[in-house]
């Protein structure tokens, strides 16, 4: 059972992401918040798996949120929500370690499956925004390209393979099928990549990889 709390200031976001999220037996919304302040509150007390964080919020914005939650211990998952795919505080959290980020008009079941995927570890940058996303987010590349290919460099080869399909939003059986591995030598990949890159998911590996200049 997935525990999900929802933070956006419009209530009428809050009730469809209830209607939407609240009937699955695997997903078990267990609170919600108005703005960043509230959030943490909630999120201290309830202890989710993923928090459902949108981005534009009066007083404490949920660019702070997701800052203050991913410096704290055992952090929940984050999962963005926007109305916008190029949003730049939305490039900004995924820099932070946000798991990924939702549009606010995904279908739903597209968003029952991106909550799913998020509480598994996996991203939710669809392939069809991947590249827009990740190309934004590491613009112009310049400054950041050589320090990217040196971390780079420091991976094997099967390594950077793996790390290339990351970056292009393929999941773990997909990488398995594309490079003729089993899904748990994909996973081993992963988090050796994760080590020498210094990341923490896999938005921040494709990031690495866009600014490396090998997407």
């Amino acid at each position: 059972m997935t525990r999900l709390v929802i933070v956006d200031d419009d209530p009428m976001v809050r009730t469809g992401l209830r209607l939407i999220l609240g009937g699955e037996p695997d997903l078990d919304l267990v609170g919600e918040a108005e703005d960043g302040r509230r959030a943490m509150e909630v999120i201290r007390d309830l202890r989710p798996d993923v928090v459902l964080m949108d981005i534009r919020m009066p007083d404490q914005d949920g660019l702070i949120t997701t800052e203050l939650l991913l410096a704290q211990p055992d952090p929940p998952r984050v999962l963005v929500l926007t109305t916008f795919d190029a949003d730049d505080m939305v490039l900004r959290a995924l820099r932070l370690g946000a798991d990924g980020f939702l549009l606010k008009d995904t279908p739903p079941p597209k968003m029952i499956e991106a909550v799913r995927s998020v509480a598994k570890g996996e991203p939710v940058l669809s392939p069809s925004v991947t590249r827009q996303v990740i190309t934004a987010a590491t613009g112009g590349r310049g400054p950041r390209r050589p320090e990217a290919q040196r971390e780079l460099a420091g991976l094997t080869e099967r390594e950077r393979e793996v790390a290339i399909e990351v970056a292009r939003g393929s999941s773990n059986a997909e990488i398995a099928e594309c490079l003729y591995m089993s899904v748990a030598t994909v996973k081993a990949n992963i988090t050796r990549v994760f080590s020498k890159l210094g990341t923490d998911n896999r938005v921040q590996v494709a990031m690495k990889v866009r600014d490396a200049g090998l997407l």
